[in-house]
């Protein structure tokens, strides 16, 4: 089984998917725009050969290298699991004759408005919504909408470029801010919980299935510095308003004509009972969302996905053992880290429950908590029972403080 894997070392993560490619028998071609001299040490082992391209963005220059670089060299599968590469890798298949999603499935899952119409028409709830490529666009759709409204790029990931917005003196401060988005949707705001439904499918069916919860929503966590965001996996799926949100999750699934391989999707249950659709990707959750589920069910799923893509099977058991917590840190102040407060503390209290701690060290710079949602460092607990593991989460989010100075 040779693979094709665009960017096996970054993100970072993209090097434990190499890994789960190699260890279950695929030889892995990789194309990235590192320098293959500086590519880090623990993913070369599990790269049988690698391609340096000018820009990992350029898709036409990338093909084109490709196709001159295998030489006639048979490729089993065309992998990416970085949002911003699904659709290259599915241009690839279909230029190299490669098995899996095509272009025109991967794009209902990268294109907003799109996979909104799509699902629709499957009749599942989504947010109403309008394409935007200009400002009047954006106004018109607002007022036909009613505030508030969510604006977000059509082709983003993340809660970046995203704003909710209230009315008309706060939707005009921010289209400025917008005009690098060649197109938005304009959609409802859905008023809510909000909830993941992660995947990993086997010729559309999910043979591993997690749900976890954001804590506040990530557009609000993501304007608020002095808020620590949480993620929670639930380990009890059989719950009424998850398993809601599961069938959803389902069809939507079905609607977009999925493959093979890890889907991320957004879902709100709102007071009355609604579940409601928000977006999906055919790729993984990011923030160490899959090192969670790790932790939830005590597996390998970088080994497992690569499994399910490679020979179509999912070996590991799916039992949910834990609810397992992320929590974020942000560091008061700007510069370098000068102190950790109430760690050592929570070590003491809390040790058995955590399962990594990767706070920024003292003496390292800040990161911009505006670009990354990991922040400033994390930590993952987990507990069996919901309550404690919440518990556990909030008394990290308040009581661990990171302080900075220049």
């Amino acid at each position: 089984m040779q693979v094709l894997f665009l960017s096996p070392a970054y993100p970072p993560e993209m090097i434990e998917y190499t890994r789960g490619l190699a260890e279950v028998g695929a030889r892995v071609l990789g194309v990235g725009d590192t320098p293959a001299h500086a590519l880090p040490e623990k993913v070369r082992p599990y790269l049988s050969d690698y391609l340096q391209v000018p820009s990992i963005m350029n898709e036409g220059d990338l093909i084109a290298r490709v196709k001159q670089w295998l030489g006639g060299r048979h490729i089993d599968r065309v992998e990416a699991q970085w949002e911003i590469l699904v659709l290259t890798a599915a241009r690839l298949r279909e230029q190299l004759g490669v098995a899996g999603m095509s272009y025109n499935t991967v794009l209902g899952f990268r294109d907003k408005q799109l996979m909104k119409e799509r699902v629709e028409r499957a009749g599942l709830r989504v947010p109403h919504a309008f394409r935007a490529s200009t400002e009047k666009d954006v106004i018109d759709a607002a007022h036909l909408i009613g505030f508030p409204v969510i604006i977000k790029p059509i082709a983003g990931a993340g809660s970046a470029d995203t704003y909710r917005i209230q009315n008309d003196e706060e939707l005009r401060s921010v289209l400025p801010a917008l005009r690098h988005v060649p197109e938005v949707s304009v959609e409802e705001f859905v008023d809510g919980e909000e909830f993941t439904f992660d995947t990993v499918c086997i010729d559309g069916e999910p043979v591993y299935m997690n749900v976890a919860q954001y804590l506040p929503r990530p557009l609000i966590a993501r304007t608020n510095e002095w808020i620590s965001p949480v993620i929670v996996t639930v380990s009890d799926l059989n719950q009424p308003k998850i398993r809601a949100g599961i069938e959803l999750g389902k069809g939507v699934l079905k609607a977009l004509g999925m493959g093979t391989g890890f889907t991320h999707m957004e879902w709100y249950y709102k007071p009355n009972g609604e579940v409601v659709f928000g977006e999906i990707g055919c790729r993984p959750g990011g923030a160490h969302l899959v090192d969670q589920m790790n932790y939830t069910s005590d597996i390998d799923l970088f080994r497992e996905w690569a499994r399910a893509v490679c020979h179509k099977r999912f070996a590991a058991p799916t039992r949910r053992l834990y609810n397992a917590a992320i929590i974020f840190k942000r560091a008061q102040g700007e510069g370098t880290i000068r102190a950790i407060h109430g760690l050592d503390a929570y070590k003491q209290r809390f040790g058995q429950w955590i399962c990594t701690e990767q706070l920024l060290p003292v003496g390292a710079h800040r990161r911009n908590w505006k670009q990354t949602l990991v922040s400033d460092g994390f930590l993952i607990v987990r507990h069996p029972r919901w309550e404690d593991a919440l518990h556990m989460a909030n008394i990290a989010a308040t009581d661990i403080q990171m302080f900075a100075s220049r």
